[in-house]
């Protein structure tokens, strides 16, 4: 019987880890999948001819969505079963890749990337909850999460060298396709492996309306910001994010009124150390989405490297992310306080970007190094701060306190690619007219190298000859000057975010 039940145990175990190892490759290829993208930017733009605009949206409406979506689509797991949940999403997801693929315009990639963003959003939630069921002891879980992470952090990291190979030889559909093959075999032996859970009872009604009028508040607001650089009349652009405001505010009305909110507003206000970090999930995913937005098009387009050789020098970066994350829970328990460690590695941070900022011009060694350093000293900040909220949460709220976290964390990323990206654009257009305008380039070419530095490369190439090499000169040092602005301008974002943490997170162990 001992012999029996010894085998039981130990295949069940098995069966656990197998389970996890297979959880690990939807997260892994959303990581890669989104820092590939980074570096396959500049080919969709050459390829689609975008707009800065829709370039930015490209890269932003997919966060945006997870973060709109991310508590629905927990809730639907707590009662549809997160087994169910996560391969329907999985499997959504793979066939929205595959139609990604064959995208023929910008305006129709930005729809299914909107698409994704949804299916993204039922992937995270069912698999933690997946975690939580096939690992009941407390520390094995720990382990296991420990693990899930790391491969979010290793796939961030191989993003760019693999994606960099597969843009040499195949073209930008194939960042979008290699969702596909690492998503086949969670759909074959998820039914077998995965538990099938329950339904539990007595759960709230989930509140629907304040998710729609979360995404009515975000997708103005994103859109009227980028507006305002890109539109001839600003009006527009103002009226929309008037929308998003006052919808903004009726959304967080409804969030201090109703039983169940999707963002509980009196947790986080009556807890300083809740609302430091969830203010530091939100901001500090922020400074490194808006600024990780430039560097490939800075490296691929400014100094024509190939999709290899940028991807190549990016992924450092994501290795200094692996370690700034691996030792910060040790930093945390040798100084006794998480919030010295995080405050610290935004002061790293920092170093980073001003490295940046002034490196910019002195060519692409400087950039890489500053990157590298952005990316170790927000290791802290993201290894640490969704546990900070966690624990700072009241007794039976830690799952909503969860979920807050995730939303902000995705939350940030899209806005600072939104608000970021339109910072450098700005500073890129007004800097580029401004030397170009009654000089020897005709004015539709200038108007049309305004709309982005990827249009800008193309029309220097397609004048050609003096003209074209006047272009592309006066285009990169424009692009270089709006990369700068957002270096220094996020220099004072992070100092502020150092200052927080310090202050309000000291005692936080």
């Amino acid at each position: 019987m001992s012999i029996k039940s010894g085998q039981r145990i130990n295949s069940e175990a098995s069966r656990s880890w197998l389970a996890l190892f297979l959880l690990c490759l939807p997260t892994a290829v959303l990581a890669l999948d989104m820092s590939a993208l980074y570096l396959a930017l500049a080919h969709i733009a050459a390829s689609l001819d975008t707009t800065s605009v829709e370039e930015l949206w490209i890269l932003d409406i997919y966060p945006l969505m997870i973060a709109g979506f991310l508590m629905p689509m927990g809730g639907m797991s707590d009662r549809w079963g997160n087994r169910r949940v996560l391969l329907i999403g999985s499997a959504v997801f793979a066939v929205l890749s595959t139609i990604a693929t064959m995208a023929p315009t910008a305006f129709t990639l930005i729809i299914i990337r909107a698409a994704l963003g949804v299916a993204g959003a039922a992937l995270m939630p069912a698999t933690l909850g997946l975690i939580s069921e096939l690992f009941q002891n407390p520390q094995q879980r720990r382990q296991a999460i420990s693990i899930w992470t790391s491969a979010f952090m290793a796939g961030f990291a191989l993003g760019p060298v693999i994606g960099g190979a597969l843009l040499e030889f195949f073209g930008w559909g194939a960042i979008f396709f290699l969702a596909v093959p690492v998503m086949l075999p969670l759909l074959m032996a998820g039914p077998i492996v995965f538990p099938k859970g329950f339904k539990p009872e007595g759960q709230k009604q989930y509140d629907w309306i304040s998710s729609i009028l979360f995404l009515a508040a975000i997708l103005p607001l994103v859109y009227g910001l980028k507006e305002l650089v890109s539109a001839e009349t600003k009006l527009s652009a103002v009226l929309v994010l008037s929308w998003g405001f006052l919808v903004g505010g009726v959304f967080i009305v409804r969030q201090l009124k109703v039983s169940n909110p999707l963002l509980d507003f009196n947790m986080i206000l009556s807890n300083s150390g809740l609302a430091t970090a969830l203010t530091i999930l939100l901001l500090g995913p922020a400074i490194v989405g808006g600024l990780t937005l430039f560097v490939p098009q800075y490296l691929q387009l400014t100094y024509g490297l190939s999709p290899v050789a940028a991807g190549a020098s990016i992924a450092p970066a994501s290795l200094g992310l692996i370690i700034g994350a691996l030792i910060s829970p040790a930093l945390s328990r040798k100084m006794r306080s998480s919030g010295a460690v995080i405050g610290t590695g935004f002061l790293v941070m920092s170093v980073g970007l001003v490295t940046i900022a002034f490196g910019v011009q002195l060519g692409p060694m400087w950039v890489v190094a500053g990157i590298v350093v952005v990316y170790l000293g927000s290791g802290p900040f993201d290894a640490l701060g969704t546990d900070i909220v966690i624990s700072s949460a009241p007794e039976g709220k830690s799952a909503s306190a969860g979920a807050a976290a995730e939303t902000a964390t995705e939350l940030g990323v899209g806005l600072g690619i939104a608000f970021f990206g339109t910072l450098g654009t700005a500073v890129y257009q007004r800097i580029l007219t401004g030397d170009l305008i009654g000089g020897d380039i005709n004015s539709y070419a200038v108007e049309h190298a305004s709309s982005s530095f990827s249009i800008a490369i193309a029309e220097a190439s397609s004048l050609g000859g003096t003209e074209g090499a006047y272009l592309r000169e006066q285009a990169s040092e424009a692009f270089a000057s709006g990369f700068a602005a957002v270096a220094g301008s996020t220099v004072i974002l992070a100092i502020f975010l150092s200052i927080l943490s310090f202050v309000f997170l000291r005692k936080t162990a």
